[in-house]
């Protein structure tokens, strides 16, 4: 959701060791098609907050009549962003294969890697309607790669001494990006998952409260994230955000334990925006901005099915302020990313 190889600032400690682990910096060069060696992977962050964004108007359809063609044409461009994306990847996997090997062995940016596989868990919900086999094979591929790559990074992190200076809130996509496993199962017809579903909520909820404590010791004790980095803390919603919607798919009811996840969300989403508001106006747009999209959709979008659940004046007003915030700045991040691209300015929005 961010690219993280910018500079660490603060004790030469922690500046040494991201130093010793960044990618080697390639040259800068002209636009044009050569600008995918500067791809970072943290760039399928825009399919995961274009696909929440549609599911949100989707079910802003069901819940306030909104047209439904809102919901499935910001589906398409999810779609064309993740072929895009994944296109512009493979290529550079082929002429920059050594940056794609230093991203992934790199401790956080290699964290990243669980964001195709998370496109993967969401795209088949607004693709159901419109191709159910391909949703499945995608939701398939999506499932097992992300329970692969969880398995693959918590063996790492215990196989060898962390260092706190990596604990940012990229951590927290390869174990928690599982609950999002759930999501998409309800719309795919599938035979009984309910096994599946559960080992994804419970091992997603279970890593999500230790990583979340070890990054808020890091921010709270640790040198404050360089600026590139800042709007990666938009993450810390994610997991009660995305945990209330995968709980709500799992159980099928809205019960008081959903209402905390969402009551959570909400309140790191009060304490982190006004910072990465200020922010905004004192820092040049990197595609690591695109960070903050989906934390904003799955906010919005565990509001809207608990408004359709049990219908409010107050969760009503607060589901449609955040689908208002989520749909601005995604539009936002969107048109500026096609610019930057559009003005060959890719290598440097990705620094």
């Amino acid at each position: 959701m961010l690219q993280v190889v910018a500079e660490e600032q603060g004790t030469p400690a922690s500046e040494a060791t991201l130093t010793a682990h960044r990618p080697p910096e390639r040259p800068k060069g002209p636009g044009g098609w050569r600008q995918v060696e500067a791809l970072p992977v943290g760039l399928f962050a825009a399919v995961m907050g274009l696909t929440g964004l549609s599911i949100a108007w989707t079910l802003a359809h069901v819940r306030y009549g909104v047209p439904l063609w809102l919901g499935r044409a910001i589906g398409l461009i999810a779609c064309a962003a993740f072929v895009t994306v994944a296109t512009g990847y493979a290529v550079k996997a082929v002429i920059a294969a050594p940056a794609v090997r230093a991203e992934f062995s790199h401790p956080i940016a290699g964290n990243l890697f669980g964001t195709p596989l998370i496109s993967l868990l969401l795209l088949p919900i607004p693709l159901a309607p419109l191709s159910l086999t391909l949703a499945r094979v995608l939701w398939i591929a999506g499932a097992l790669g992300m329970t692969v790559f969880a398995w693959w990074v918590v063996t790492r992190w215990l196989s060898d001494r962390q260092q706190a200076a990596h604990a940012t809130p990229a951590w927290i996509v390869p174990v928690v990006g599982l609950l999002d496993v759930p999501l998409a199962v309800p719309v795919l017809s599938l035979p009984p998952m309910q096994g599946v579903m559960v080992f994804a909520l419970a091992v997603g909820l279970f890593f999500a409260v230790p990583l979340t404590t070890m990054i808020l010791s890091r921010l709270l004790f640790e040198t404050p994230l360089p600026a590139a980095l800042q709007p990666s803390l938009l993450i810390l919603v994610a997991p009660t955000a995305v945990g209330c919607s995968a709980y709500l798919a799992t159980t099928g009811t809205v019960d008081l334990f959903a209402v905390a996840l969402l009551s959570i969300a909400l309140f790191l989403l009060a304490v982190l925006l006004p910072k990465l508001a200020r922010l905004g106006w004192s820092c040049p747009f990197r595609v690591s901005w695109w960070g903050v999209s989906f934390p904003l959709a799955a906010a919005a979008v565990a509001a809207l099915r608990i408004a359709t659940a049990q219908p409010g004046l107050g969760i009503d007003s607060l589901a449609l302020a955040l689908l208002t915030l989520a749909t601005a700045v995604i539009a936002w991040l969107l048109a500026r990313t096609l610019l930057g691209v559009i003005r060959g300015e890719l290598r440097t929005l990705a620094q």
